[in-house]
C-alpha cells in the first residue's frame, strides 16, 4: 500500500474558534457539535468569495482552517450519532 501524499496547507489552526465558534445542540436526543451562527455565516461568506476567486490570503488560511474544523466536527458527530442509545 503507498504512502499518502501529505500536502502542507497554511490555515489558521481549527482549534481557535472552539471558545467561540461551536455550540452543543440536542437533535433527536443526541448533543451534537455545531458551528455558531456567526461561524457558520462566516463560512457563507468565505465560500462565496472563493466561488468567484477573490479571497484574500488571510481569508485562504481563514477558509482552510474552519473547512478543517467541519471535517472534524462531522466525524465527531457521525461517532456521537452511532453510539447514541436513542
Amino acid at each position: 500500500m503507498a504512502s499518502p501524499v501529505i500536502t502542507p496547507v497554511l490555515m489558521i489552526e481549527p482549534s481557535s474558534w472552539l471558545r467561540s465558534g461551536i455550540t452543543i445542540e440536542k437533535v433527536n436526543g443526541v448533543n451534537l457539535v455545531k458551528f455558531t451562527n456567526e461561524l457558520h455565516t462566516r463560512l457563507e461568506e468565505l465560500l462565496e468569495k472563493r466561488k468567484i476567486q477573490s479571497l484574500t490570503p488571510q481569508e485562504e488560511t481563514e477558509y482552510a482552517g474552519i473547512t478543517e474544523l467541519e471535517r472534524v466536527l462531522t466525524l465527531v458527530n457521525a461517532k456521537l450519532i452511532a453510539s447514541c442509545e436513542c
